[in-house]
């Protein structure tokens, strides 16, 4: 039951806000694993790397159905897709050796700092009125595929603040950081299985590396089914209607990693 309810929540987090909804699969998974008996040493990179799984058909049907409701700025995706493969690749490789808790206490900082963001909107929350150039952009793109490589997320919340702070619509930023997310899954997902082949005498029953064949058949047709419901329910709302969701979401899953540290 646990495993269809955080499929439910992902799918419509998916839709809604752009975001891949490992916020919620991870911590899913990680009572699951638990209960497996699944090895503290490998339990939470088993955790990430399924979850980054779960994402893939996830954030294709967001992207697919944000898509068919309008023109998106397909350049910026574009522009991104190389330094984001490149962040997800070294995000992937430190966070095997990293301790959890380190990352988990810097996204905390910088949920809340987004939250108040889209909750308080203020002028001063504006870096430009156009996107920069090639170097920062490409700054941007490797940020975002590290921190989602390390958390097991499909990076919207970070890439749709981004945008939003040089002048993008809240709706097109949504619907870019739907397709960021599937380049992330995807290379983040072939990452974590390589990564936990060394390992695989440690690992529960159908895992391929750090993927859990069983957590992925579970909960992603769940989730994908779901996640043009989000898309829906995104374009029915104003903008800032959307801008107070997601930075509830934001502060909601702040919160959630504040109780994980403790």
């Amino acid at each position: 039951m646990a495993i269809v309810i955080g499929g439910v929540l992902t799918g419509l987090l998916a839709g809604l806000f752009g975001v891949g909804g490992g916020a919620i699969i991870v911590p899913v998974l990680y009572e699951i694993f638990r209960v497996m008996g699944v090895a503290d040493d490998i339990r939470m990179q088993l955790c990430v790397g399924t979850s980054l799984a779960i994402i893939i058909p996830t954030s294709i049907r967001s992207f697919a159905a944000h898509r068919s409701r309008g023109n998106l700025p397909i350049d910026i995706l574009k522009t991104w897709i190389v330094p984001i493969i490149v962040g997800v690749v070294i995000g992937g490789f430190l966070a095997a050796t990293a301790p959890s808790s380190l990352f988990k206490s810097a996204f905390v900082v910088m949920a809340f700092m987004l939250s108040a963001k889209f909750l308080f909107p203020t002028s001063k929350w504006r870096l430009g009125n156009a996107l920069p150039g090639l170097p920062l952009m490409w700054l941007y793109g490797i940020f975002i595929g590290f921190y989602s490589a390390l958390m097991g997320v499909g990076g919207g919340a970070v890439a749709t603040v981004i945008m939003t702070l040089y002048g993008q619509p809240i709706h097109a930023a949504v619907g870019i950081s739907a397709g960021i997310g599937v380049i992330i899954s995807l290379v983040g997902t072939v990452g974590f299985i390589i990564a936990g082949l060394p390992h695989q005498d440690l690992m529960p029953p159908l895992s391929l590396g750090y993927v859990s064949l069983i957590g992925f058949a579970l909960m992603s047709p769940v989730s994908a089914f779901v996640a043009p419901y989000g898309a829906t329910i995104a374009h029915r709302l104003s903008r800032r209607k959307l801008e107070i969701a997601f930075g509830v979401f934001l502060l909601l899953v702040g919160m959630r990693f504040i109780v994980s540290l403790t």
